[in-house]
C-alpha cells in the first residue's frame, strides 16, 4: 500500500507535515447558500417548512409535526426489543459515561471579604439542549450516550433529540440509547432544517440553548451559521488517530488501531510516529496483511493513502514534539511509562495510555467523552463534557464599607475612561 512516509530529518519535514494535516472545513458557496435558505425558511415558516424539507430530503410523507415526533413509549419499546447483549452493553456504557461525567460537574462557590463584601460564582444548567443524531442506516447509539448523559448530569431539564428517518427507516439501537440516556423528546427530522428548528424554535419544537452532536457538511454548516443565536459544541472535522509507539507493541495491534479510524471515511486520518524504522516496516506489513479481511477495506485503503502517514522520529522526545504539534483528536501512547509520557502532552483531545488501551474503547465505553476536538483544535479546545451544559454567573454583593472603598477605585478609572455616569454611580455609594 502506498502510505506516505516522513522522516523528521528531512529538510521539508515540517512543511510536508503541514500539508498532510491541512483540512479545509469551510463549506463551498453552494452548500452555504442552500443552508442559508433553509435556515431562513424555517425561521419564517416554522413547522410547515420543517415538514416540507423533511418530506423532500428524507422521502417522507408527513402532514404534521405530530407524525414526526417519536413518543417515549416507542423509545422504551426499542429498548425492550433489542437483544439482551445489546441492552447490557448500552447500559454498562451509559453507567461508565455517567460515572465519569459526575466528576466534571462544576459547583457554585463564594467567599466573604473582611468588609462583608461577597464575591463568587453561581453555576446553573442550561434550560434546554438539542442533540443531533445521524439516522437511517447510520447507527450511532454511542453518540447518543456521549452527548445526552453529560447534559443530564449537568441538570439540563429538557433534552430534545432530532434524528432523520429517511424513507421511514429507523435505528432501534439509537432509540434504545435515547431511552437509557433519558432524552425527553425525539423528532424524526434531520439536516439543516433540524438544526434550524432547534436554534430558532417552531410551533412544535421549542428553541434550545445549545445544539450538540455530529452531522454531515450541511449539518455542520448550519451549526456554524446559527452559532450566536444558540451555542454549539464544535465544528468537527474528519476523525483522527495518532499512535506514538516505541516499537515494542505487537505491530498487528498498531495496524488495527490505525484502521479503527481510517474505516470511518476516506477523509479520516491515521498517523504512526515511531523512532524505530524496522517497526514502521513491520506495521506496514501488518497493514497489508490485515486489510484483506476488513469489510470496509476500500474506505481504509483510501483513507490511509490520501491522509495517512508513517513518521520516523529521532527519539521519543522528538515523537512527543510531533504529537504536540499535530494536536490529534485521539492520541495513543503505546510506550513504556505511558503515564509519565502523557505529562509531556499539551495538545490532544484524548490520551490513551499504554499498549493495552485501544482508542476504540474510548469510542464506546471507557467513560470519557468521545466528542473531541479535531483538525488541530485541541490546541485550544477540549472534549465535550458536563461543563458544556453548565453556565457560570459572577456573584457580587457589596457591603456598605465595601461599596465605599470600591467606589473610590471605580471613580478614578471611570473618569479616566471618560465615562462620567459610571463614575457618579460609584461615587453615590462612597461614605463621607
Amino acid at each position: 500500500m502506498n502510505i506516505q512516509k516522513l522522516n523528521t530529518n528531512d529538510n521539508d519535514f515540517w512543511s510536508a507535515l503541514d500539508e498532510l494535516l491541512a483540512w479545509d472545513s469551510v463549506s463551498d458557496q453552494s452548500v452555504f447558500d442552500t443552508v442559508n435558505g433553509i435556515l431562513m425558511d424555517v425561521k419564517k415558516r416554522g413547522d410547515e417548512a420543517v415538514i416540507d424539507y423533511t418530506n423532500q430530503f428524507d422521502h417522507m410523507d408527513a402532514s404534521s409535526m405530530q407524525e414526526l415526533e417519536i413518543p417515549s413509549e416507542r423509545l422504551q419499546q426499542a429498548l425492550e426489543n433489542i437483544s439482551t447483549e445489546q441492552r447490557e452493553a448500552l447500559e454498562k456504557a451509559a453507567e461508565r459515561v455517567k460515572r465519569y461525567a459526575e466528576h466534571q460537574k462544576l459547583e457554585s462557590w463564594s467567599y466573604t471579604e473582611a468588609d462583608g463584601t461577597v464575591l463568587g460564582q453561581q453555576v446553573s444548567p442550561l434550560d434546554r439542549a438539542g442533540l443531533y443524531v445521524p439516522g437511517g442506516k447510520a447507527a450511532y447509539p454511542s453518540s447518543v450516550l456521549m452527548n445526552a448523559i453529560p447534559a443530564k448530569v449537568a441538570g439540563v431539564p429538557e433534552l430534545i433529540m432530532v434524528v432523520p428517518t429517511p424513507a421511514g427507516e429507523v435505528n432501534e439501537l439509537v432509540f434504545a440509547a435515547a431511552a437509557i440516556a433519558g432524552v425527553d423528546r425525539v423528532f424524526a427530522i434531520g439536516g439543516a432544517q433540524a438544526v434550524a428548528a432547534l436554534a430558532y424554535g417552531t410551533e412544535t419544537i421549542p428553541q434550545v440553548d445549545k445544539v450538540v452532536g455530529p452531522g454531515n457538511i450541511y449539518v455542520a454548516t448550519a451549526k456554524r451559521m446559527v452559532y450566536g443565536t444558540v451555542g454549539i459544541d464544535m465544528i468537527a472535522g474528519p476523525s483522527e488517530i495518532l499512535v506514538v509507539c516505541d516499537g515494542k507493541t505487537n505491530p498487528d495491534w498498531i495496524a488495527m488501531d490505525l484502521f479503527s479510524q481510517a474505516e470511518h471515511d476516506e477523509d479520516a486520518q491515521s498517523i504512526l510516529v515511531s523512532p524505530d524504522a524496522n517497526f514502521i516496516e513491520q506495521v506496514l506489513n501488518s497493514i497489508e496483511k490485515l486489510i484483506k479481511d476488513m469489510p470496509r477495506a476500500e474506505i481504509i485503503r483510501a483513507s490511509l493513502q490520501a491522509r495517512g502517514a508513517l513518521i520516523q522520529a529521532n527519539d521519543m522526545n522528538d515523537a512527543v514534539k510531533i504529537a504536540n504539534y499535530i494536536a490529534p483528536e485521539h492520541l495513543e501512547l503505546s510506550v513504556e511509562n505511558a503515564e509519565e509520557v502523557a505529562k509531556q502532552i499539551r495538545h490532544a483531545g484524548a490520551i490513551f495510555m499504554g499498549r493495552y488501551t485501544a482508542e476504540a474503547l474510548g469510542d464506546y465505553c471507557a467513560g470519557p467523552n468521545h466528542v473531541l476536538p479535531t483538525s488541530r483544535t485541541a490546541r485550544f479546545s477540549s472534549p465535550l463534557g458536563v461543563y458544556d451544559f453548565q453556565k457560570r454567573s459572577s456573584l457580587i454583593g457589596c457591603s456598605a464599607d465595601g461599596a465605599s472603598e470600591l467606589g473610590k477605585i471605580a471613580s478614578v478609572l471611570a473618569h479616566g475612561e471618560g465615562l462620567t455616569a459610571h463614575a457618579r454611580s460609584a461615587e453615590y455609594r462612597i461614605k463621607e
